[in-house]
């Protein structure tokens, strides 16, 4: 017999995704780190199973649905990063999430483009979701994708 499944699997689940793996750091840093009762993560690019699937800068080669829902594989792939760390039973809040996106110009809808980070973090924590945020437009991200996602998790 199985144990039921924690709010935040049984929310995943109904969205129909899982946890990756944490995603192997590109340069020198780790996916994850705690001080105190935040957890940090370091800028989550949107891997899918080991690939690139968005390749491109919003506004130009990505259309904002397709760079929203490569910010919500960013903040999936931070929650694997906040999972691998300290359990995400343990997380009581997401406290703050930055977001950038890689835009073309005159591209000025980057809010729009982390509501995919957004909105998937409330679908998981409801409430405990809800969070501070930025999003914030830049020329160029690594390995040429249009977004890039951090999160800081209050946790227990």
């Amino acid at each position: 017999m199985t144990a039921p499944a924690t709010e935040w699997e049984a929310n995943l689940g109904k969205l129909g995704l899982t946890l990756p793996q944490v995603a192997a750091p590109v340069a020198a840093y780790i996916p994850a780190v705690q001080s105190g009762s935040l957890v940090y993560t370091s800028g989550q690019i949107p891997f899918v199973q080991g690939e690139l699937p968005w390749i491109g800068k919003a506004g130009a080669e990505i259309s904002l649905e397709d760079a929203a829902e490569a910010a919500q594989a960013c903040a999936l792939n931070a929650l694997a990063a906040i999972h691998a760390l300290v359990g995400l039973d343990n997380v009581v809040r997401i406290v703050k999430v930055t977001g950038f996106v890689a835009s073309a110009p005159g591209f000025t809808d980057q809010p729009l483009v982390i509501n995919g980070a957004s909105e998937f973090l409330g679908e998981v924590f409801g409430a405990a979701g809800v969070h501070a945020r930025a999003a914030v437009g830049v020329a160029e991200l690594p390995k040429g994708v249009p977004v890039e996602v951090e999160v800081i998790a209050e946790v227990r």
